[in-house]
């Protein structure tokens, strides 16, 4: 007996903690316009909670279930959120104020595949450079330690970007081409053969 209630909690919290992090990921999803992607996601959540909360309501004489339930719940949310961070869906937008008004730091993010406007500013020290980038999430952690080494005393801060329309940069992600040395090189490759054709 003591088995069956062992493995009815098992079965509980696992339960929960796939409901959880598949409806995590489907309002991710959903935030990051992927709206058919999270409609068939949403398919397989709710059949997994129908039969979880089932579960507890068919017990809830057993206050352990309902313990189970909600560690599962927990639990979900993290892992959900874990899986979120491996997606890196969507781009991030960072802004750098650099002491050191040297175009060099815009050049050296441009050959990395970066999208960077750059301009003058003025701060409370003197002349700085300021620079906006836009760059894939999955990209952004090699970003900060791209700038850091460029300029270790860069002020940085970053944030999602609603909506991106437009620019050359964003047709090269879309193409596959962003970061990927070999595609860089065929692609200019090919520019210098149609422009001497």
């Amino acid at each position: 007996m003591l088995e069956n209630a062992l493995v009815m909690l098992a079965i509980i919290f696992l339960v929960n903690v796939i409901y959880v992090s598949l409806m995590t990921v489907r309002m991710i999803l959903t935030l990051k316009g992927r709206t058919y992607i999270a409609a068939f996601v949403s398919i397989f959540e709710i059949v997994i909670y129908v039969v979880g909360l089932g579960l507890v309501l068919d017990n809830l004489d057993q206050i352990q279930n309902l313990i189970a339930y909600a560690i599962g719940f927990g639990t979900g949310l993290v892992i959900g959120a874990k899986i979120e961070e491996k997606l890196a869906l969507g781009y991030i937008t960072v802004n750098v104020v650099s002491a050191n008004p040297d175009l060099k730091f815009t050049q050296r993010l441009r050959d990395k595949g970066y999208g960077v406007t750059s301009w003058s500013s003025y701060g409370r020290e003197g002349d700085r450079l300021s620079v906006q980038i836009l760059t894939p999430r999955k990209y952004e952690l090699r970003l900060y330690e791209t700038i850091q080494e460029i300029d270790p005393k860069a002020f940085i801060i970053s944030y999602e970007p609603k909506r991106i329309h437009g620019g050359f940069w964003v047709k090269q992600v879309r193409k596959g081409k962003l970061m990927n040395p070999k595609k860089k090189k065929n692609m200019n490759t090919e520019g210098l053969e149609n422009e001497r054709k």
